[in-house]
């Protein structure tokens, strides 16, 4: 069963007439929305945070499109920061929040309600304020009277999601000068040229058999995806992932990171959409291997099967890699779509970053594929017009 239209991804006039607000110019623009948020972090002060003391605790204020600041941060802080990193989506603001703590609140518009309620309470509360948005919104706003520090969102982008990079930039640049993580210039700077190399990898203009980004998008195809990562760092970027293919691709997919997750995804093996229901021959209650030989008229069409992304993940351990290898050995035995899209070398961002922006184009010429704009859902603007 497939719904993907393979030629529609190589006809860059079609892509660019379903492609209304230039989803892909955006992605295509990271590694620029990096050096650009380096340059704004800096204009902004960005080293006066928290009086450029080492605040007692830090709390990140982000969701939607944004969410994936505050994981990123955590896990990168989490191995030797001396400085709890928590990650907060909506109000009320935790009651351990004082004037020794930090408080980062990310909203590309600068008016998502939960960060900004965030925001608000801990300057009423003298915590010290970070935040990341845009120019003259309510966000900086609350920043510039609580004596904090804002920065401006230099590059229009026509979502959170397509703005990934000029929001988590300075939060980096941040979490480096107080000591949280480090994150120096110098790794930013090959982040954005790692960006700019899986732009051109994944341009529209790169036929759909070599693209890495179209090849995952039509493997996907027709398939109940669920994205893996093989460790921390991946969980985060298949998190991500997950993400994009629900938001943008509109297919609902779930995500799960290794070693926690391993038990679960295995299980779903033996599922409809493993080697289960619907199969012939094995010892589920459909059998265990699918019959080629089905007719979707007479026997009904056949249900989509598994499509298991497995982020991977060079720097890993040979144990932690190993657990990964049996997931994806049990996979393919289950007749599952297997994909391991594997990092590049470098900086834990690095890694982050090559996976992220795969992905990200990989779910974008998904949706692109399938007929959808990118950037437009009605029934999301149907429940904004219902909840406004």
């Amino acid at each position: 069963m497939t719904w993907v239209d393979e030629a529609r991804l190589d006809d860059l006039d079609a892509l660019t007439a379903l492609d209304t607000r230039d989803s892909l110019r955006s992605l295509a623009s990271a590694g620029a929305q990096v050096r650009r948020a380096l340059v704004a972090a800096d204009e902004a002060g960005v080293g006066r945070v928290s009086g450029g003391e080492r605040p007692r605790s830090v709390l990140v204020a982000a969701l939607g499109g944004s969410a994936v600041v505050g994981d990123v941060l955590d896990v990168l802080a989490d191995p030797g920061s001396p400085v709890p990193v928590t990650v907060r989506r909506d109000a009320p603001l935790p009651g351990w929040v004082g004037p020794l703590d930090l408080v980062i609140a990310v909203s590309q518009s600068g008016r998502a309600a939960g960060p900004l309620a965030l925001a608000a309470e801990a300057a009423r509360r003298g915590a010290s304020l970070l935040t990341v948005g845009a120019a003259g919104s309510p966000l900086a706003d609350v920043a510039a009277r609580a004596r904090g520090v804002h920065v401006d969102v230099a590059i229009p982008a026509p979502s959170s999601r397509t703005a990934l990079w000029s929001l988590l930039t300075p939060v980096l640049v941040a979490a480096d000068r107080l000591g949280l993580a480090s994150v120096p210039v110098e790794v930013l700077e090959r982040v954005a040229d790692v960006l700019d190399d899986v732009a051109e990898e994944c341009r529209p203009s790169s036929e759909a058999f070599v693209n890495p980004a179209k090849v995952i998008a039509t493997g996907l195809d027709g398939t109940v995806p669920l994205v893996l990562g093989d460790g921390a760092l991946t969980g985060v970027a298949a998190c991500r992932a997950a993400q994009m293919l629900s938001r943008t691709a509109r297919v609902p997919a779930t995500h799960g990171a290794l070693p926690d997750a391993a038990s679960s995804v295995v299980a779903t093996l033996d599922g409809p959409f493993g080697s289960g229901l619907g199969a012939v021959g094995g010892g589920g209650p459909g059998g265990g291997e699918r019959d080629i030989f089905a007719d979707p008229y007479l026997d009904g069409p056949s249900l989509p099967r598994l499509g298991l992304v497995v982020l991977r993940d060079p720097g890993l351990d040979p144990a932690a890699r190993g657990l990964a290898d049996a997931v994806v050995g049990s996979a393919r035995e289950a007749g599952a779509v297997v994909l391991e899209p594997e990092a590049r070398d470098g900086h834990p961002v690095e890694r982050l970053a090559s996976l992220v922006g795969l992905t990200d184009f990989a779910a974008t010429y998904l949706a692109l594929g399938l007929g959808f704009d990118p950037s437009v859902s009605r029934h999301v603007t149907d429940l904004r017009d219902r909840t406004s």
